[in-house]
């Protein structure tokens, strides 16, 4: 994890309200050393007044513990930010529109690099054949990436770059991208590298994100972009940075830098692009996708990592790929000790396709599951891509957060950015308004989930939460009316009776608007302020 020196300066802020349990009627807050310092009512305040260095009126703002993001591809965001952006495309015709003017507008680009299309929400549900691509380049090498970067379609140019490579028209998913993929990543210039990361993660800090997960790995990036981003959030203000290489090689996973060797190190591939392993058929397609590593090459990573003392990880969506992890976890475990394997807190990114006997063993091992509800919010309900992949019924039981939680199971926030977008609050609303509303959980634990849910995940207890002694991680927000909702309500009915004596927390009902972020400080630096405030 990325430390910074703080602020040699001690902040009193004061009138407005604190997320804390330490006074659910916290109106003012001491930071001290980059540390939370006292928390407490507006007239105590006043006793640290004259011994502070700065004092920030809040004006009724509502201070809360800073984000984590639990799931990030850092340059990949910012390379969307920045560049060829397709996921809001309506049709196939606006994307080809898309490429052709962003194909005008960078002449001097080596390799045009693009993100976001989905095809099945366009009407016709096909994606751009390579002929409308190299039209729309003008034969320029194109990589372009689907919204969950687990297929792309690419331009005849770039296939030629690609030594003794032959591809079939359409989608590539599997090794062929992978090959594709690394030659376009290839093209990208340190320059261009940096101004992706940095760009990243200022967009993060405006949306109130303390710290990433940086879900990096040989297949997805390339060590020189992974310890350079490292290198820089130690350097700069921003964003911590908690980066996971995702390779079998639990040495240079450490030499790299990195908590784990964990992240995207993928047992199967993904629902949209077909690649997910899964027990049965897609109701779409003749197969049950793909698998990458089996329960065997599971058991003998969490081995090598537990004994390491590095954090263990996958990618698991497909039921069969989380079948694949739970034997192998626990097969791990009968060598190295259940103990050791729970203390470990490995993870397993998405998971979205559990069983009860999945939920309990995820319990049973210790397993963190790092989750993206944003993923219901995009693809969820009855017409959904899920639906369309698995069928309506498969496709209900999908991301059942409720059931996690009950079997008590920690839970990890984030967005898996660029595939859905940073987005911590809107993350929040889904978790609460899942499509399916038996999965839903209540605002305060998917708040939880999403702040101190990421810093339990890297095995810190101490942090992601407002007491005294804490890191100052924090954000301050515009917002409505606080309420709190009713513990065992997970349909969203909301009490705002001020004696239940628990932190509020805004009204995320969907329709309206969400908090916006004033100010966002990493370890008493403050690394966001807004324009005007």
């Amino acid at each position: 994890m990325s430390e910074r020196t703080p602020e040699p300066t001690t902040v009193l802020l004061r009138r407005g309200e604190v997320h804390s349990p330490a006074d659910p009627f916290a109106t003012a807050m001491v930071v001290e050393r980059g540390q939370v310092a006292w928390v407490g009512s507006e007239g105590a305040a006043d006793a640290f007044a004259d011994g502070v260095d700065e004092v920030v009126d809040l004006d009724g703002g509502l201070v809360t513990p800073a984000f984590t993001d639990a799931h990030v591809h850092t340059t990949a965001t910012g390379l969307a930010l920045t560049g060829l952006d397709l996921s809001d495309a309506p049709s196939l015709e606006a994307a080809l529109s898309l490429v052709r003017d962003f194909a005008a507008a960078r002449p001097a680009d080596r390799v045009l690099l693009g993100h976001g299309w989905d095809a099945a929400r366009w009407p016709g549900g096909r994606p751009p054949t390579r002929a409308e691509l190299d039209t729309a380049t003008g034969g320029r090498p194109l990589y372009l990436s689907r919204i969950d970067v687990h297929s792309a379609v690419v331009t005849t140019a770039l296939i030629d770059l690609v030594p003794g490579f032959e591809a079939p028209d359409g989608p590539l998913t599997a090794d062929a991208h992978h090959a594709v993929r690394a030659t376009a990543l290839a093209a990208i210039t340190p320059e261009q590298r940096v101004e992706a990361q940095r760009t990243a993660l200022a967009h993060a800090a405006s949306l109130g994100v303390g710290s990433v997960h940086e879900c990096a790995g040989p297949d997805i990036s390339s060590e020189d972009d992974f310890t350079g981003l490292l290198r820089l959030a130690a350097e700069e203000p921003g964003p911590r940075v908690v980066g996971y290489w995702a390779e079998q090689d639990v040495a240079k996973a450490r030499e790299l830098g990195a908590v784990g060797a964990a992240g995207d190190l993928f047992v199967d591939g993904s629902i949209g692009s077909h690649t997910a392993c899964l027990h049965q058929a897609y109701s779409d397609a003749g197969h049950t996708g793909i698998a990458y590593l089996d329960a065997d090459a599971v058991a003998a990573h969490v081995v090598a990592c537990t004994e390491a003392g590095l954090q263990a990880g996958f990618h698991a969506i497909g039921d069969a790929a989380v079948t694949s992890v739970v034997d192998g976890v626990r097969a791990a475990a009968e060598k190295v000790g259940l103990g050791r394997v729970r203390a470990a807190r490995h993870r397993v990114e998405h998971a979205e396709m559990l069983t009860p006997e999945t939920i309990a063993a995820f319990a049973e091992l210790g397993l963190t599951a790092s989750v993206q509800p944003a993923f219901d919010a995009l693809w969820g309900g009855e017409e959904g891509m899920y639906a369309q992949r698995l069928g309506r019924e498969r496709a209900r039981a999908l991301n059942p957060f409720a059931a996690l939680l009950r079997a008590g199971v920690p839970l990890a926030f984030g967005s898996d950015s660029p595939v859905t977008p940073v987005d911590p609050w809107g993350t929040v609303r889904a978790a609460a308004f899942h499509r399916t509303a038996e999965h839903r959980v209540s605002v305060r634990a998917a708040f939880t989930a999403h702040t101190r849910g990421g810093w339990r995940a890297v095995g810190r207890d101490d942090a992601g939460v407002l007491v005294p002694g804490a890191p100052a991680d924090y954000a301050v927000w515009r917002t409505d009316a606080l309420v709190v909702q009713a513990p065992d309500d997970r349909v969203a009915r909301w009490s705002t009776d001020p004696r239940s004596g628990t932190p509020g927390l805004p009204d995320l009902t969907p329709g309206g608007e969400l908090p916006v972020c004033l100010r966002t400080v990493v370890g008493g630096r403050t690394v966001f302020v807004r324009p005007g405030e």
